[in-house]
């Protein structure tokens, strides 16, 4: 297991946004995390980065705990994340939006910046080549110097999953990739996706409302509502549940 959370619970102040929800995410798997809207998806993303410390439980990254981790320190761990509104720095070209990410891998000391020393050069020149590098594995190199928020919403999103490649995670997180898609564009990126996570052998932890795009995708899913699990195994049988349905739609009964 690359990813074990554990027996996790977050409350702010008389609100349980979470409780007592553990999972466990395999090596170079892709693993959705759904629910309905308010069931606590993204305040687990958040704990698992490190923006939030849980308020009980544990979570243990390749085998060591980080829950209590400053974000920073998440990264250079091994784990990247993407948001569910997209956030890119408007100001800058695609490449800069990327190689800002390869900040903490440069190998060069700031004296050598500033002197301009032949390693600053070297070091350079490679971090740009593997920037192109992952600009052509998402299909967006020919937009390197264009500026980033001028791309079309696809392709904004496909810069933020590059920028977080570009800190080369053993496992991404993506807050609702597929969102503000259409069916072609959703295809796409299914496909992408795969290309990921075999190219740069990493593990997928998602999430999603698209079940279409879900079912295609992820090898197993955990179901939350109201920051509970009611649901942990593959897709087909998640669609099938009386509690997932009765999450999604409604307690019929009562209706």
């Amino acid at each position: 297991m690359i990813l074990e959370v554990c027996n996790i619970t977050k409350k702010f102040g008389g609100v349980t946004a979470i409780k007592d929800t553990s999972f466990n995410v395999k090596s170079k798997e892709i693993y959705g995390l759904i629910g309905p809207n308010g069931a606590g998806k993204t305040t687990m993303f958040n704990i698992i980065t490190g923006n939030y410390s849980p308020t009980e439980g544990m979570i243990k990254f390749d085998g060591k705990r980080i829950d209590g981790t400053k974000p920073h320190k998440i990264v250079h761990k091994g784990i990247a994340r993407t948001f569910q509104n997209i956030r890119l720095f408007k100001s800058m070209t695609v490449l800069d939006n990327i190689l800002i990410a390869f900040d903490y891998q440069a190998n060069y000391t700031y004296l050598e910046t500033i002197l301009r020393f032949p390693r600053f050069f070297k070091e350079e020149k490679r971090i740009k080549q593997k920037s192109f590098e992952i600009m052509e594995v998402l299909g967006i190199s020919k937009y390197a110097n264009e500026q980033a928020t001028s791309l079309s919403y696809g392709n904004q999103r496909k810069v933020e999953i590059a920028r977080a490649l570009a800190a080369s995670p053993k496992l991404l997180l993506l807050d609702e990739p597929a969102a503000g898609m259409n069916p072609n564009e959703t295809q796409e990126l299914a496909q992408l996706l795969f290309d990921i996570r075999d190219k740069f052998d990493i593990t997928i932890l998602l999430i999603e409302h698209d079940m279409k795009f879900v079912n295609h995708l992820c090898d197993r899913v955990m179901v939350l509502d109201y920051g509970k699990t009611i649901f942990e195994g593959h897709i087909e049988d998640a669609i099938k549940d009386k509690e997932v349905i009765k999450a999604y739609l409604g307690d019929f009964k009562h209706a």
